[in-house]
């Protein structure tokens, strides 16, 4: 016999529960939704992107109109459930329809808390929790251009990012020291704060508001310090309040959510409550991972399935705007707690803490890189031991090293409860290549997006163990461009691909990676024997062959010269404005100039002939009276009364590049290093025929900058280029 299964919500946690238990049982149920809202499903969590990416509601639409059809479930949308009947097992809506259930679920989710702020009902203040106010935002920032936001906390700081998205002048008032300050420690949120400020928003912090100004709108706020702030426009965002105004007086036991048990059951028998509008063991949660948890649950008991019972979620929280990534899980104050491991990198804006008690991990902090917050929520969830803190191994990127620790049971994707093992067995069994692939096939990353970095590392570990005759392309959203029509691979995955199908010879990769055109072209021919060479695969002879008796050429054409030319030194100029050569007998400028024709020698012998992506022009100058045009060339190395200053990417024809500084040294010895490193990691990561600025725009030059300061890093990568074997016998001195 089919039931009557009724559900009250549209939200996130009616629609999964819905899935839920589609999955288990689609033909047990004949499944009415009622929706409040005159729309399908949507995220919930991605509403401040119809501001911030100025997309449609589409953009967000998880479930449209066809999914309802197509699953058979009926949905009344835009009815809103005022009453229920638990003797007679029936609900009706404002509008007088009624419907009989055995079963009900209650999704009613939450309301926007409105604080007690006189005028807090004026026209000009919107409450921030539906698409509809963001729709009412939108319109109103078209009219007007001062906005301000009232909470500091994930949904104030998304829907301020919203705001000054429209080009609005927006600001965030917060009753608290610092932002975010349930999910953040001080050191955080002043970085999270330097980030916003930089982006143009500002923030009143520590003040309480008690009242909002205006006759008819809002013109202002009033702090009860005494000081005023003018703006045209209110959101408030202080928090939410769970949506029970349907059960009030029902019979159910109600605190301050309906309460449940560990199987999501209320105190009448076969009604239940899931999400925001649900209390469990005293909490009721306003996050989506501990929603979806609960869905899967009660889904096995509506089913009649066995089921491990619910025993409530560990909280965490993930912001992402405008490229800020922060990550919070778990209980990260210091009362009661200690720091297991605190990381700061001021230079490049990463910020990591971990908290303990007892020996076991306890809660975790992550600003501006988020790559392990899946396996630290993993950690915090078991109260893993502080021992499973291992050191970071830098010769991976955190995304790839968190993902290969990550054991196949673990949950890579919290809100959709998906795990390693299902995004893996995925990728191998369907053939998967992008991150979005994925994300349509398992539904990790589908929500908040927080895992997303982890998720893109597994497709590439996926990729990796699968066959490498497989086109292999990027993991960003950005469009994959071959490296030409031989080929469906990019310069990136090429070179990947290479090394994991062990490719020695273009004929190797010619066989191994599938190419469509036997003997090659002019454009692919030149990069495969340059990867061959700078990724260690095989030393690169001019009779080299992709296939048959093709012959490849090294010295491919760019900007009119061969890559293999790689490295070409500019001459400067002296003070009379005549070009002075590299030359012993052109001495004009005493010892300094003597080092900088000696760091030019020393620099042409230890690169010798070795190739690079492009070519490389290089000037060193032995002071400011003898400009060689160091700041718009390649690599640039000027004496300078603190020492050798060592230059990066600059560009001296259109579009033109001032070269960025990479460091001083002391004597010219560190500095050659320093350029020998430099050229070392260009080789070796940038794209064949890429230019060093490209390279540099394209990736980061903190990193660049990192690396090369780093006398030991520095050192060995100098090693790795070969090219310490003639330099160590005659040490330029300074």
């Amino acid at each position: 016999m089919v039931k009557k299964l009724v559900i009250v919500g549209n939200g996130m946690a009616g629609i999964k529960c819905v899935e839920e238990i589609l999955d288990l049982e689609p033909d047990q149920f004949q499944i009415t939704i009622f929706g409040a809202e005159p729309r399908p499903g949507y995220n919930r969590v991605l509403l401040s992107k119809m501001l911030q990416d100025e997309s449609s509601f589409e953009h967000i639409v998880t479930h449209n109109w066809a999914w309802y059809e197509e699953n058979g479930v009926r949905l009344y949308a835009g009815e809103r459930v005022c009453n229920f009947d638990i003797a007679a097992r029936t609900v009706e809506t404002e509008t007088g329809i009624k419907e009989p259930y055995d079963m009900l679920i209650l999704a009613t989710g939450s309301l926007p808390f409105i604080p007690p702020i006189p005028g807090a009902r004026k026209r000009g203040v919107i409450a921030f929790r539906d698409a509809s106010d963001c729709e009412t935002m939108a319109e109103y920032a078209q009219t007007y251009e001062k906005a301000t936001v009232i909470g500091g906390g994930l949904l104030g700081l998304e829907a301020a990012q919203g705001l000054l998205n429209l080009g609005k002048e927006v600001g965030v008032v917060h009753n608290a020291q610092y932002l975010m300050n349930r999910q953040l420690d001080q050191t955080a949120a002043a970085l999270l704060q330097r980030e916003l400020e930089q982006q143009g928003m500002w923030f009143h912090l520590a003040k309480k508001t008690v009242n909002i100004m205006g006759r008819n709108r809002v013109r202002g706020l009033m702090f009860s310090d005494g000081n005023r702030l003018e703006t045209d426009l209110v959101v408030l965002a202080v928090g939410i309040r769970p949506n029970i105004e349907l059960v009030q007086g029902s019979g159910l036991k109600v605190n301050h959510a309906i309460v449940v048990d560990d199987y999501m059951r209320t105190s009448i028998p076969d009604i239940y409550a899931v999400g925001e509008c649900a209390e469990h063991c005293g909490i009721s949660y306003g996050l989506v991972a501990p929603l979806y948890e609960q869905c899967k649950v009660l889904a096995k008991v509506i089913c009649g399935r066995e089921t491990t019972p619910y025993e409530g979620s560990i909280p965490y929280a993930q912001l992402k705007v405008a490229g800020i990534h922060v990550f919070s899980a778990g209980n990260i104050r210091e009362e009661g707690n200690e720091t297991a491991v605190m990381e700061y990198d001021g230079m490049r804006g990463i910020y990591k803490k971990v908290m303990m008690r007892n020996g076991a991990v306890t809660g975790a902090i992550l600003f501006g890189d988020t790559a392990e917050s899946t396996s630290l929520l993993g950690m915090v969830r078991r109260g893993a031991p502080t021992t499973e803190l291992a050191s970071q191994d830098r010769g991976v990127s955190r995304a790839e090293e968190a993902a290969a620790a990550l054991p196949e049971e673990e949950t890579v994707c919290a809100c959709n409860g998906v795990s390693k093992g299902t995004i893996l067995r995925a990728i191998t069994t369907d053939k998967l290549k992008t991150v979005e692939e994925v994300k349509s096939r398992t539904k990790a990353s589908a929500s908040c997006g927080g895992c997303r970095p982890l998720v893109a590392a597994l497709v590439k570990n996926g990729l990796s163990r699968s066959t490498v005759s497989e086109a292999v392309v990027t993991l960003t959203d950005q469009e994959v461009v071959p490296v030409c029509g031989c080929t469906h691979y990019d310069h990136d995955s090429l070179k990947t691909a290479m090394v994991a199908a062990v490719c020695r010879t273009p004929a190797e990769v010619v066989s191994r990676l599938g190419w469509t055109r036997q003997q090659g072209c002019e454009l692919c021919r030149p990069a495969v024997l340059y990867y061959l060479e700078s990724l260690g695969l095989r030393e690169i002879s001019a009779s080299s062959q992709l296939a048959g008796d093709v012959a490849i050429q090294t010295t491919a054409q760019h900007g009119g010269e061969p890559v293999s030319a790689s490295l070409r030194f500019v001459n400067f100029m002296g003070l009379n404005g005549e070009s002075q050569l590299f030359s012993e007998s052109n001495q004009i400028g005493g010892e300094a100039w003597v080092e900088a024709v000696r760091l030019k020698e020393r620099l042409s012998a230890v690169w010798g002939s070795r190739a690079l992506p492009a070519p490389i022009a290089v000037a060193v100058c032995p002071g400011p009276e003898y400009p060689g045009g160091v700041l718009v060339r390649d690599i640039g190395l000027s004496r300078s009364p603190a020492g050798w200053e060592v230059y990066a990417g600059g560009h001296a024809e259109h579009p033109v590049r001032q070269g960025r500084l990479l460091g001083v040294e002391e004597n010219a010895e560190e500095a050659l290093l320093m350029a020998i490193a430099c050229l070392q990691m260009y080789r070796h990561n940038a794209r064949y025929g890429e230019k060093m600025w490209e390279w540099i725009e394209r990736t980061d030059v903190l990193v660049l900058r990192e690396s090369v300061l780093d006398a030991a890093l520095r050192s060995g990568l100098a090693g790795m280029a070969g090219s310490l074997r003639d330099y160590n016998s005659d040490r330029v001195t300074g």
